[in-house]
């Protein structure tokens, strides 16, 4: 699948202003692997992947997330907390600072693209301080053909120099590590932060701008697959949701794991060539087809190994719970050939609930498709960051809400059309607690959750009975295969069955605070969607 380990080509980065450098161009996973570890950056692993630490960063620092405010952005952007502007003038002085540092440095550099559909490719040149920070790319973004190299003309710019520090009191950062997009001089720069991460979201926040303003198409946070039938279902869901675990099916074809467009000609296709998976509790009985794809030419992040050994302990949490593996699609054997699919037919909203309130699964009115669209909910459960002691509810705009440089409702009234075009099915599937919140109710089972999903694509669920939740309004089935019935009505599973109604009406309330900063944009129909209290 290397395509590019034979080519040799000079290049010149004069242009971009780093001067001097050695560039080590378009290097092989293999190359790129051995010079991580010969520098004393990486370790292998028992199973041939390349373990790296990602150092003080190990994890997206959304409040160092830019964007140039100029010409193009400036009506455009919803300018706030999420999308935080920055001065042309400020990235101009800081990207002559950060091609400074480069210069006179060895430097990977590798042509790569975005969208698997060739009418909305953008070609991305990527130039990283580190070799595995360019293997990373390799990894995540669409891999050329050599013969493509030739001519290749970038649209974009990805330049990342982890070692480079700001100074905010100068640069106009918040300190010294920073993500800046700038749509005039079509540049992601990253800098003091080795998160490879920050590099593929920023990459992802590009076209989440460029897709519905320029090409009518909707960019989504999702994973998707598609059956033997042809029909494709897509996966929406923030981190620790089950959406990369969801929709790698061995009974369906992988488009992939997390970026794709849904164009205007209904079809579905991949922003990605690879996947990015959380490995925190990875097993190979849970999740069979993540932890086979870990081997040569996979990345892992911040992973801790066992004692004495080059094994990984997948549930040592002490750098991170945010533990992760990046590697190429084709290291899953089922995956869609050309990552495109057509002809969407289910869409699964997933929401890890630690309430423990919200159905396992649910069918949604499109009024409350939108409205869930928007609100984008899942709940952090107590641990996972400081001060977390008990269940608290984390709302995502558009189940991707820091990746999404227009209005939310922008996003919700794309898919709310393309769904009722396509005469989609929306549900609600609730991967978190059942029988009560985290601390005294259990986590539903994988098993399930994948047995109600497989019963919704197969139609399973279309003519069995329906009863409207008392506080969300969504309906829920009353019975479906291979699942005990009485797990489907969360308010049956707790022991105090008036708490639950406490709780519930609770947790509405928390979804009509939340939404009310979007109410003025919001129609009728998304408003008809919210809980009922």
């Amino acid at each position: 699948m290397d395509n590019n380990a034979l080519f040799t080509k000079s290049i010149s980065l004069e242009g971009l202003g780093i001067k001097n450098a050695n560039v080590r161009y378009q290097l092989s996973p293999d190359e790129l692997h051995d010079i991580t570890i010969q520098s004393g950056q990486g370790v292998e692993n028992s199973t041939g992947a390349l373990a790296i630490n990602t150092g003080e960063f190990t994890g997206r620092s959304p409040q160092d997330r830019f964007i140039v405010k100029d010409s193009i952005t400036e009506d455009k952007v919803w300018w706030g907390k999420v999308n935080i502007p920055f001065s042309s003038e400020n990235f101009d002085k800081l990207y002559n600072k950060v091609t400074a540092y480069l210069s006179d440095k060895e430097v990977f550099v590798r042509d790569s693209y975005v969208c698997a559909d060739d009418n909305y490719r953008l070609n991305v040149r990527v130039v990283t301080e580190t070799a595995w920070s360019n293997l990373f790319c390799y990894n995540m973004f669409l891999r050329p053909e050599a013969s493509e190299l030739d001519n290749f003309t970038p649209d974009w710019h990805v330049v990342c120099a982890p070692g480079f520090m700001a100074d905010p009191a100068v640069d106009g950062t918040r300190q010294h590590n920073f993500a800046i997009l700038d749509f005039t001089r079509k540049i992601a720069l990253i800098g003091g932060t080795g998160y490879t991460g920050e590099m593929k979201k920023g990459i992802f926040s590009a076209l989440n701008f460029i897709l519905p303003v320029d090409k009518n198409t909707l960019p989504m946070h999702c994973s998707a697959n598609v059956g033997d039938n042809g029909d494709t279902a897509i996966f929406f869901g923030l981190s620790g949701t089950g959406k990369t675990t969801l929709s790698a099916d061995p009974a369906r074809k992988l488009i992939g794991d997390d970026e794709h467009g849904w164009t205007s000609e209904n079809t579905v296709f991949n922003f990605e060539g690879g996947c990015y998976a959380k490995v925190i509790n990875l097993t190979e009985e849970n999740e069979p087809d993540i932890f086979r794809a870990i081997k040569r030419g996979a990345i892992l992040e911040n992973v801790i190994f066992k004692e004495g050994t080059n094994e990984v302990d997948f549930e040592d949490v002490s750098i991170t719970p945010n533990t992760r593996v990046s590697y190429p699609i084709y290291h899953i054997d089922n995956i869609q050939p050309g990552s495109i699919g057509k002809n969407p037919k289910n869409i699964f909203f997933l929401t890890a609930d630690s309430f423990g309130i919200l159905p396992p699964i649910s069918k949604l009115t499109p009024g409350q498709a939108a409205y869930h669209f928007i609100s984008g909910y899942t709940a952090k459960v107590a641990g996972t960051e400081a001060g977390v002691t008990e269940p608290q509810p984390n709302f995502s705009a558009c189940f991707g809400a820091p990746f999404m440089p227009l209005h939310p409702t922008k996003y919700a009234e794309m898919l709310s059309k393309k769904m009722k075009d396509a005469g989609v099915t929306v549900w609600l599937i609730n991967t978190g607690w059942t029988g009560g919140p985290y601390g005294i109710g259990n986590r539903m089972k994988l098993k399930y959750t994948r047995a109600m999903i497989t019963a919704a694509l197969n139609g399973e669920l279309d003519n069995v009975e329906y009863v409207d939740h008392k506080v969300f309004g969504i309906a829920k089935p009353q019975s479906c295969p291979n699942v005990p019935s009485e797990i489907l009505n969360p308010r049956n599973t707790w022991e105090d069955k008036d708490l639950y109604d406490v709780k519930a009406v609770e947790l509405g309330q928390k979804f009509k605070e939340n939404f009310a900063k979007f109410e003025e944009f919001a129609n009728e129909e998304i408003m008809s969607g919210g809980p009922l209290v």
